[in-house]
């Protein structure tokens, strides 16, 4: 379901990279858009409805996913890519959704909170991609064909940068100009 991608990211970090950005920063906010006004009426009473909550959430999967041990089992085993790239979907789903969850003209706070999450993961998640692509050596073992180890380490860290920074960005901008665009009640 993910293309050449699981094949190509057993040998190389910035395909290996390029799903996980597909994952969480693509097809998770498009999933949540989708499922907001679905899930909406049922998150207003749990915890995890906080998205500040669920960004903590997704910061442990996906700096927990980068430990030495889980990222080559992601690497080398079928079984722990599919559970890496779940675990990623479901951390992403849950922040994208609660972020984007909330009638706003009621919930103005939450919407707030949802912009703060998605600037908190958006700096996780910058912090993360820059240790990528800017090491002077290579943080994992990988078996690139045609390149070496650390300039594709370094395109992998440039398109967490580039692909998480604008979703994050986005997503913070347009809950944004939701909330400006309410007028308060009185």
């Amino acid at each position: 379901w993910l293309g050449p991608l699981p094949r190509l990211a057993q040998h190389s970090f910035a395909a290996h990279m390029t799903m996980h950005m597909g994952v969480v920063a693509v097809a998770a906010p498009l999933l949540a858009i989708a499922l907001t006004g679905f899930l909406r009426p049922r998150l207003r009473m749990t915890w995890l409805a906080a998205p500040i909550a669920a960004s903590m959430i997704e910061l442990i999967v996906v700096w927990g996913w980068h430990a030495p041990l889980l990222h080559q089992a992601a690497r080398h085993h079928g079984w722990a890519l599919a559970l890496e790239q779940g675990s990623f979907l479901l951390a992403g789903l849950l922040l994208w959704v609660t972020s984007f969850g909330g009638d706003v003209q009621r919930e103005r706070g939450h919407a707030g909170a949802g912009v703060v999450a998605l600037l908190f993961t958006s700096m996780h998640m910058t912090l993360l991609g820059a240790l990528f692509a800017l090491s002077n050596r290579p943080l994992f073992q990988h078996t690139v064909e045609r390149t070496n180890v650390l300039s594709d380490q370094h395109l992998g860290g440039a398109v967490m940068l580039i692909v998480g920074g604008v979703s994050y960005l986005i997503g913070g901008l347009w809950l944004t100009m939701r909330m400006l665009r309410v007028t308060p009640q009185v």
